[in-house]
């Protein structure tokens, strides 16, 4: 059974930085499509960042510059960097996670506030 837990959200001020942290774990393989989505009250939810099997990375607009996706040596493990935070960053965090035959699973998501 596939898990994935998250961690490092929380409260900071703006202008601050924050990492999370997502490990999936019962995954077929260790190289996976694993990304960041956030969801702030009344939007839909969006991607913030992603990092393909192949290492290949995006970013929304509103994040380039200020986040960083990356792996840990950890299997099955990505974070993101946030970095100058900004209130309209506020919302929850959700890790996907997408696996070689295309199953999709999500975190139970994190809290990220920026306060002024």
């Amino acid at each position: 059974q596939v898990q994935l837990a998250e961690s490092g959200g929380g409260l900071v001020q703006a202008g601050g930085s924050l990492r999370l942290s997502c490990t999936a774990s019962g995954m077929r393989t260790t190289d996976n499509y694993m990304a960041w989505y956030r969801q702030a009250p009344g939007n839909e939810r969006e991607l913030v960042a992603r990092m393909t099997r192949s290492g290949a990375m995006k970013y929304a607009d509103a994040v380039k510059g200020r986040f960083i996706i990356w792996r840990p040596t950890v299997p099955n493990t990505v974070e993101l960097s946030m970095n100058s935070l900004k209130p309209e960053d506020s919302g929850v965090y959700y890790c996907n996670v997408q696996d070689v035959i295309g199953d999709i699973y999500w975190g139970q998501g994190t809290q990220v506030t920026v306060s002024l």
